[in-house]
């Protein structure tokens, strides 16, 4: 006869489970369906050695340098642009007046 703390094979049995996502290791107790242990993934190496994560620190900089001037030449130019889109858009508005009337409220109902 089975005692009232005693538990079946099938209900004390834990599966083992790797993440298919991030490759993490997880413990699962099939009688209470939670999760008892996780083992985070071992993490994978950025660059293979310090001179390639050198190189690469390198290369970010510039690119950060390049969209900084790039950014600083287009707020010098800003003024004249936005000038020159005015003026084009006053241009177009005076040769195409707009003869439609607004529309009122009383219009809707």
């Amino acid at each position: 006869m089975k005692g009232k703390n005693s538990k079946s094979a099938a209900e004390s049995e834990i599966f083992d489970i790797t993440c298919p996502d991030c490759g993490a290791a997880i413990k699962v107790d099939a009688a209470t369906r939670s999760v008892i242990a996780h083992t985070p993934a071992p993490r994978k190496k950025t660059f293979e050695d310090f001179e390639a994560a050198t190189r690469a620190l390198k290369e970010q900089e510039e690119r950060k340098q390049t969209l900084f001037r790039q950014s600083v030449e287009a707020e010098k130019n800003k003024d004249d642009v936005l000038a020159k889109k005015f003026e084009e858009a006053l241009r177009r508005a005076r040769e195409t007046p707009d003869t439609a009337r607004p529309l009122r409220d009383f219009d809707l109902d």
